[in-house]
């Protein structure tokens, strides 16, 4: 749907206001959308004045791009004005300060009107500005425009007040007020027509956040998994019947200074006859989700759309047990040397088994598509069928075909114990021996595996010369031993490890 025009007149001045058709839009995990709207133009030659009201509120200026997406038409930008200060209350005072308007005190038969003269509106101008140029400029446009405490001061009667009398009764608006966001253009054009314009700007006040959530039976690993895509809309401005996208990945975005449905799983099959809600492609170096459907998103409204769903997902439960608990605060700074000299560093006991969940998102394993960074929540189903959540975390983008491991909580059942049984340092001939015993108790009624980590921290060459179980590499300074625990069983690791420098 297409509406034209509307004329409004300022002094001598012809603003014609021109409305945007259904919108697009993409919204990016970084709190941020790049909006897209088309707008038809009847354009005289010459100079031309337009208005345009159904901007954001948190439009980036500098990012307007106004154009004839067709290239038949020159235009040219003289001038360009985005206004931000929608009238209200507080600004209508602050145009009619220095003059007398009436004030309305209580209601109904009760009221009476008195008169006052606004001496000060305490309105807060700028804050734009604020925020850009910071305390000093914020000290100073409060001293200028508002004074210390921001109050309003009205002169009654010949005296002064420091608060509103009562609701302010304006005469009329402004001549220069506007009613919401509006961006005006003083544009140039080599002949008269009738086109659509294309209007593309960046705004804040959006985001969006990927939300996973994972059911497994009560004695299996097989896990069916529905994910949504979560909207928020904080822009000020609705978005009536939109084309959404949605940008996945770490774009570089200078910043300012200064959950979620389920429902319950169905079977993949059921969904092959049906258009997805959202697609999914890779663009540049990112990943664009495209809503299949339009939608109205409104102002200060979040919105919800399902863009994976998937069963039968082949996983495995993991117990690793870090058992080396360091107070990074206490050691910062030191050295190298410093650290080796400390018999105490590292050897204080972590007991908690960490619990992991790992998939590999695979098409293989009925996933196979790029996954948004998101919260991920885990439940487990009872035996009287009844769902109860068993931990969630953080998963970053992943691509297809990678692994996703997700730690969920500590084991109750599964404690671990370390401690260190040898320390020898050698500084003149730069050699150091260090034991340790680590030992794992299981007390479920189940075989566990638990994989044991042990960080070689003391420096960069080591060699384990003592061990008890095998154990692998997993890269330069650490090593993962894994161990078979029996139902109610004890299993210990001991090993050596030899550093030179």
């Amino acid at each position: 749907m297409r509406r034209v025009w509307s004329a409004v007149i300022v002094g001598v001045v012809v603003w014609v206001g021109v409305v945007a058709a259904d919108p697009s839009l993409t919204i990016y995990n970084q709190n941020f959308a790049v909006v897209r709207d088309t707008i038809p133009l009847d354009l005289r030659q010459g100079v031309n004045r337009l208005k345009f009201t159904e901007t954001t509120a948190h439009l980036e200026p500098d990012s307007v791009i106004l154009r004839d997406p067709t290239g038949k038409r020159a235009l040219q930008i003289l001038e360009q004005n985005y206004r931000a200060d929608p009238i209200s209350q507080a600004l209508l005072l602050s145009l009619y300060e220095g003059k007398t308007i009436e004030f309305q005190i209580g209601v109904g038969e009760n009221a009476k009107i008195v008169k006052g003269k606004i001496v000060r509106s305490g309105y807060v101008p700028h804050q734009t500005g604020l925020r850009r140029y910071g305390s000093q400029y914020y000290q100073r446009q409060m001293a200028y425009a508002r004074g210390a405490s921001g109050q309003p001061i009205i002169e009654v009667n010949g005296k002064l007040r420091f608060q509103l009398p009562g609701t302010p009764l304006f005469p009329a608006l402004g001549d220069d007020t506007i009613l919401k966001p509006t961006l005006q253009w003083v544009i140039e054009t080599d002949h008269a027509g009738k086109f659509d314009a294309e209007l593309c700007y960046v705004t804040g006040g959006m985001s969006w956040e990927a939300d996973y959530n994972v059911v497994s039976p009560e004695k299996s690993d097989i896990l069916d998994i529905v994910g949504w895509v979560t909207m928020d809309n904080q822009s000020g401005k609705v978005f009536k019947n939109a084309k959404i996208k949605l940008m996945a990945g770490d774009v570089s975005k200078i910043q300012p200074g200064a959950q979620y449905g389920g429902g319950l799983l169905r079977s993949r099959m059921a969904d092959k006859a049906m258009m997805p809600p959202v697609s999914e492609k890779a663009f540049d170096e990112y990943h664009l989700y495209t809503l299949a459907r339009r939608t109205t998103l409104r102002d200060r409204e979040t919105k919800q759309v399902e863009f994976v769903r998937a069963s039968g997902v082949t996983s495995q439960r993991l117990y690793v047990y870090d058992g080396a608990k360091i107070n990074w605060n206490r050691y910062r700074g030191w050295s190298a040397d410093s650290i080796r000299r400390n018999r105490e560093y590292g050897t204080v006991c972590n007991p908690k088994v960490w619990v992991m969940r790992e998939f590999k998102n695979t098409k293989e394993n009925h996933l196979g598509i790029a996954l948004p960074r998101g919260r991920v929540r885990f439940y487990r189903r009872d035996a009287d069928g009844q769902l109860e959540f068993t931990g969630e975390n953080i998963i970053d983008h992943t691509p297809r075909d990678e692994k996703v491991r997700v730690y969920t909580g500590n084991a109750f059942d599964i404690i671990g114990e370390r401690r260190q049984t040898n320390y020898k340092i050698d500084t003149a001939r730069c050699w150091l021996d260090e034991s340790f015993e680590i030992t794992v108790r299981n007390h479920k009624a189940e075989n566990v595996e638990v994989r044991v980590v042990e960080h070689l921290y003391r420096w960069i060459n080591w060699e384990i010369t003592e061990k008890s179980h095998e154990f692998t590499k997993t890269d330069a300074r650490t090593a993962e031993f894994r161990i078979q625990i029996p139902p109610d069983g004890i299993e210990t690791v001991i090993y050596t490890v030899h550093y030179t420098w």
